[in-house]
């Protein structure tokens, strides 16, 4: 793994999540011997309104069964394990980080999984898959992270099919100026890595792919995190959500997040591409 790739599996491998997570469930009166994918939804999708953006970005992917899917930086496999279940599709997935992908096989195995979906870890622009094994992929806050966006997007492109699908929903750079940090994917600028919607655009053409679907979603995901916001303000933290895999400094990334949003530093877009 390179130094690059250390820090970031740094940033993210916070120790004990799965213990953190099965605790929760606990406290909150989960049979943790028999759990169920909705018991899991509230921290298993590491991203921007969580399952309803996953729900979202299903339909538009216009998904059907059988599929053969990889979700790239697929964090503890929340989406793997609610598309393989809920579109009858093949899914595998694939993160950098060690921690995410043992706490993935260990929570498909406690919801009965571990014959239906698989995870790797492995480097995004290293896949260990044969070019042409996917009809498509699918990635939700991974690439923020990743330098380099032509290595990663020809690579992708590289394990897609003819024809196949890249769908994403993704944080990018806004035209509001320089990141407030913390935020979920970095501690400071040294590992995040965004890009403009148009500079993205020219990446993605010059790899090969053409645009099928393109929504901006940074309006509905600042609404998203304000409501969150309030509840916590009124409640608190809830038992169990996307906080656990934050680590002691998740209200500061959260409250982050809200003023990059706000100030239009960052932008939030759901696409579906396709190789040509």
């Amino acid at each position: 793994m390179s130094e690059k790739g250390m820090t970031v599996d740094g940033h993210y491998s916070i120790g004990g999540i799965l213990g953190k997570i099965l605790k929760a469930l606990n406290g909150m009166g989960n049979d943790i011997n028999n759990l169920s994918l909705a018991d899991l939804a509230p921290v298993d999708e590491f991203h921007i309104r969580g399952r309803e953006a996953t729900l979202e970005l299903a339909d538009r992917a216009g998904l059907k069964p059988g599929l053969r899917l990889l979700d790239v930086g697929c964090g503890i496999g929340g989406s793997v394990r609610h598309l393989a279940v809920e579109h009858e599709c093949h899914v595998s997935g694939l993160d950098i980080t060690p921690e995410y992908v043992d706490t993935a096989n260990a929570l498909s195995l406690m919801v009965g999984l571990e014959d239906t979906v698989g995870f790797r870890q492995g480097s995004a622009l290293e896949m260990p898959f044969d070019c042409e094994s996917y009809d498509m992929v699918w990635t939700e806050h991974a690439q923020m992270n990743i330098s380099d966006k032509k290595g990663l997007y020809s690579e992708i492109a590289r394990v897609l099919k003819p024809s196949g699908r890249l769908v994403f929903h993704d944080i990018f750079q806004g035209p509001g100026g320089d990141l407030h940090y913390p935020v979920p994917w970095a501690g400071d600028s040294s590992i995040s890595f965004l890009i403009a919607e148009e500079d993205l655009k020219d990446v993605l053409e010059s790899v090969g792919f053409r645009v099928h679907d393109w929504e901006d979603k940074s309006d509905a995901s600042l609404t998203w995190f304000q409501a969150a916001a309030e509840r916590m303000k009124q409640s608190g933290p809830p038992p169990i959500g996307i906080h656990l895999l934050m680590g002691d400094t998740a209200k500061e990334k959260f409250d982050n997040v809200i003023r990059n949003l706000q100030d239009k530093r960052i932008t939030v877009l759901q696409a579906v591409l396709e190789k040509r």
